[in-house]
Formats: C-alpha cells, structure tokens, sequence
C-alpha cells in the first residue's frame, strides 16, 4: 500500500505522514529532507543554491545516510530547499530515490509537495492536507519562540506566503493537489482529529479497491 501526502509548509502533513506510517506499520520517508540535504550540501560547497550544475551534482551524489544530520530540521534550511527544488535537474535526479523508496515490498508513506502526481502517480491513496496561510503561520511561530527565537508572526507569514508561490509557481512538478486525492484542510482541526480523518480516507478507500 502506497500512501502519498502532499501539501504546503506548517499544514501538519509531516506530523500526520509520520503518524499515518506507524499506524499501518510502513516505512516512512519525508522526502523535503531531501532537498534540504541537497541545499545543505550546496552551500557546503561554497556554490549559489542558485546553480543547477552544483545542485545536480549534490543531488545525484546524495546518500540516505545524510539524511541523519539534525541540521537539516533547522529552519532557514527550509527556504533554501525550495530555492533548489526549482531545478529540473535536482527533481529529475532524485525520482528514482523517491520511487525505489515507495516500491518497497508492503509499500511505504511518503510526504512531500510532488507525490501524488509525480513521484506515484498510481499510488493507493492520495491525502493533500492543507490549511490557511494564517494558521500554517501561528503553528510555525509557536514551535519557534518556543524553542526561544526571538521571531515575529508577520514575518514568518511572509515566509510562508513567499515559500508558497515559489512551490506553485514553479515550473518543474509544482505544488497542487492530484486530481484524485483527498483534500483534508487542517485549518480548524487538531493532529489528533486531522488523523482521524486520514485514517477513516485510507481505510475507505483501500477497501473500496479490495472489493470485487
């Protein structure tokens, strides 16, 4: 069983994609991690997150086990993977990583902005969590000033919204909901209600394609 979910910056679809995983006993991969190791291992190399040859290059060279590395949950690190996830080249360059992940035998969850209509296509279910630009703004203010940064809400709205219209806009697999997955908007429900409802989707869902 394949499960893919999609959706936009602080709408809960990590927390959710984590939670969904250990409920079905499935591996998990948060495939944003991976253009955050490739944005890491650019800077590292002193090139522009900008250059497409550097950013290739870091992406075809990446290992799962640079995944481990804590720096890649910081925050500004965020930003600068959705500057290389831009790049054809560094999408193109890890489909194959995505796909293998998602072919393991029993399947896989993955989470990210592309899976539902790049990455699997064909995947069983398709969740596209969401919520408003506002909320999504407030969860990421609390978990920072939590952690003592000293941070305002209008900017981090105005990180959001910017991070936002990049994903979309962007010309290589943009951000948007398949045309077959569950919209689950988050705005006004908790994690413990929003995976409740993911639940109920998949296990409907599944099976409605076991019946004969």
């Amino acid at each position: 069983m394949i499960i893919a979910i999609d959706g936009p910056a602080a709408s809960g679809k990590g927390t959710l994609a984590k939670r969904v995983a250990a409920h079905f006993g499935l591996p998990w991969l948060d495939t944003g991690l991976l253009y955050r190791a490739v944005a890491r291992d650019v800077l590292k190399a002193g090139k522009r997150l900008e250059d497409a040859e550097a950013a290739a290059a870091a992406a075809q060279n990446l290992g799962p086990e640079s995944l481990d590395d804590p720096k890649l949950r910081g925050n500004g690190i965020g930003d600068a993977a959705s500057v290389v996830g831009k790049i054809p080249e560094v999408r193109a360059a890890l489909l194959k990583l995505q796909q293998d992940f998602a072919a393991q035998p029993g399947g896989a969850v993955l989470d990210g902005r592309d899976i539902g209509t790049v990455i699997c296509p064909n995947a069983d279910v398709k969740i596209f969590v969401t919520a408003s630009p506002e909320i999504r703004a407030k969860r990421r203010f609390l978990e920072r000033t939590a952690r003592g940064e000293a941070i305002t809400y209008e900017s981090i709205l105005e990180e959001i919204r910017r991070r936002d219209e990049r994903d979309m806009g962007r010309a290589a697999a943009p951000m948007r909901p398949a045309a077959d997955a569950f919209l689950l908007d988050t705005t006004n429900l908790d994690i413990e209600a929003a995976f409740n409802t993911a639940v109920g989707e998949i296990t409907r869902k599944v099976g409605q394609r076991g019946r004969p």
